[in-house]
């Protein structure tokens, strides 16, 4: 518990500062990393299921799919043909490069962690990215960015404690048997009070729509998704049979392990705040 807590302060000291000092490019940056070395780590756990995913490459057009967005709007690039690509070339290099029993496994694996991670965190760069004739302000976008992260994280954090606390009733037994009903809506409740103290800090930016009390109550669908997004991340590392995606971030595991609530919260919350 010492390493995680360890973890957990310093990554997000390393967020403020990369917030701090370069403002979207930096969130931007750290979002696309996150988003390929998260990828890189589902692909292992794929190759481990005995999926043969195509990793490198994978990882290549994962980066580019996650960062679309902000391709788009600096330099009028599209982002709609980066997976209809992807998908015409890992079709033709499942056919030649696969044995017959793995070729289907080689492609849905691929494409799924494509869809799954690389498109659904392009979202969080969506949401930080300014578009034409915005009403929110750069550093508006941001806190945005951080309400969603923030409410996601903090639901686990808050269904740890109160799972360890109080859990008396398994959830999930067959996917992730320590994780407890009392614990879920102890993340939420906890994320639903992060979700109105960063609406609350960031008043000075955010829309004024986005009061604490909003703030609070569009944070509960938001944890419950959270909540969701972390059994999904159980059931794959089940399916690999591995208790963490990676071993990089002591008390944490992976940065599948990092990131596995805020993959499904990201859509969520853009579309829960109503951006464009």
């Amino acid at each position: 518990m010492a390493k995680r807590i360890f973890s957990t302060v310093l990554l997000w000291l390393l967020l403020f500062a990369i917030l701090w000092f370069f403002k979207a490019a930096g969130a931007v940056a750290a979002i696309v990393a996150v988003s390929v070395l998260t990828l890189r780590e589902f692909y292992r756990l794929m190759a481990a299921a005995g999926h043969a995913p195509f990793e490198r490459l994978g990882m290549l057009f994962g980066g580019l799919i996650t960062l679309a967005p902000w391709t788009e709007a600096r330099f009028g690039l599209p982002a709609h043909p980066l997976l209809a690509l992807a998908t015409l070339v890992f079709s033709i290099r499942m056919l030649s490069e696969r044995t017959p029993e793995k070729r289907l496994e080689a492609l849905t694996s691929t494409l799924f962690g494509l869809v799954y991670i690389s498109l659904l965190l392009q979202y969080l760069v969506r949401i930080v990215t300014p578009v034409a004739g915005d009403t929110i302000s750069p550093d508006g976008r941001l806190i945005l960015c951080l309400w969603v992260v923030a409410v996601a994280k903090f639901c686990d954090v808050g269904a740890l404690l109160t799972g360890l606390a109080i859990g008396r009733h398994p959830m999930a037994p067959g996917i992730s048997p320590k994780k407890t009903w009392e614990g879920a809506f102890g993340g939420v409740a906890v994320a639903m009070g992060v979700g109105a103290l960063v609406a609350w800090l960031g008043r000075g930016v955010l829309p004024a729509s986005l009061g604490p009390l909003r703030g609070a109550l569009l944070a509960a669908p938001l944890a419950a998704v959270a909540i969701v997004s972390d059994l999904v991340e159980s059931v794959v590392k089940r399916r690999a049979d591995r208790k963490d995606s990676g071993g990089g971030i002591p008390g944490i595991g992976g940065f599948f392990d990092l990131i596995d609530s805020v993959i499904l919260a990201a859509p969520v919350g853009y579309f829960l705040l109503g951006l464009r």
